[in-house]
């Protein structure tokens, strides 16, 4: 592994891997999931990474492990039993002592919008949570949870041309076991501290504006002024904030999420690209073919055709 004082920022996890000079085999690098036991990947302990920023969503299920982990200035050990997630653009590192069998799903935001539920975040709020502390199940209840993991595993590693869709329809029944069993009685409204309540006002606002606009409710996209005049601050200083506490500038923040949307829509809906580059606030569509491309490296029809959608 590279010695390094800086913070690492990562999009995906084999190249996360492939900088700590962990193996990747087992690792599909075409596809924005992956599951395996880590067992298999750190063959050397203890283990301790570099302090990291990962740009994907990670679930741990620590059914026989020990080890410590941070997440921005928070501690936290795992042990048997421990299941945590954490979300994109927060401060990581993690230590491992003892590891037999501990599973790691990552998963990006893409991945959840097109296979798992258009409106993730309305259904799973709790996946926008400023900082989520794990928590430690009894055998018998984390068992329902490794059913689900390994059942996962299963289709990650088969050739089905379903393959994404029945992961995505196995995440759905894992979420819902954590909704379950983890958030009951969550509260999206407090988060702790002042930044992370301006933080966790300015995804919710993200998320319900891409809503307004999918349903036609709005037709222009929020520029930085707009999330700045919804929580009556000063522009500067929510960028300041967004910026520091997650890692990425708003215009990153907003580059993703319209990708993201962009993808759902192609893969989910049968509008033309035309209708599409509306919904999403474009005046031209090949303004936004062009915006698309940019940041996929391949057009909305290419997309398109290769999930499936044959409508233009």
């Amino acid at each position: 592994m590279k010695a390094t004082n800086e913070k690492l920022v990562f999009n995906t996890l084999i190249k996360q891997y492939l900088y700590f000079g962990l193996p990747t085999e087992g690792i599909d690098d075409k596809t924005d999931f992956t599951i395996h036991n880590i067992k298999d990947i750190h063959l050397e302990l203890p283990f301790k990474s570099p302090v990291y920023r990962p740009n994907f969503f990670s679930f741990v299920f620590v059914k026989d492990g020990r080890g410590v982990y941070t997440t921005d200035d928070l501690h936290f050990t795992t042990e048997p039993g421990t299941i945590y997630f954490t979300n994109p653009g927060h401060y990581k590192s993690h230590e491992w002592f003892e590891l037999n069998e501990v599973y790691l799903i990552t998963l990006s935001e893409s991945f959840l919008k097109e296979n798992v539920h258009p409106d993730i975040f309305e259904e799973f709020p709790f996946l926008l949570a400023e900082t989520v502390h794990p928590r430690v199940l009894g055998q018998a209840t984390f068992s329902e949870f490794e059913d689900i993991y390994l059942q996962i595993n299963k289709e990650y590693q088969s050739n089905s041309r379903y393959r994404a869709r029945l992961i995505g329809n196995l995440f759905v029944v894992l979420l819902l076991k954590i909704k379950e069993y983890f958030w009951k009685d969550y509260n999206p409204i407090y988060e702790g501290n002042r930044s992370s309540q301006i933080v966790k006002n300015f995804k919710r606002t993200l998320e319900q504006h891409y809503r307004d606009l999918n349903n036609g409710k709005v037709h222009q996209v929020f520029r930085l002024q707009d999330y700045a005049d919804e929580q009556n601050l000063h522009p500067n200083y929510l960028s300041n904030v967004i910026k520091t506490k997650t890692g990425k500038p708003i215009s990153t923040w907003i580059t993703e999420k319209t990708i993201a949307e962009a993808k759902s829509l192609l893969q989910n809906s049968s509008n033309s690209i035309k209708e599409i580059a509306f919904l999403l606030g474009f005046s031209e569509a090949n303004h936004f073919s062009n915006y698309f491309k940019k940041h996929t490296s391949i057009t909305p029809v290419s997309f398109r055709k290769q999930h499936g959608t044959i409508a233009c």
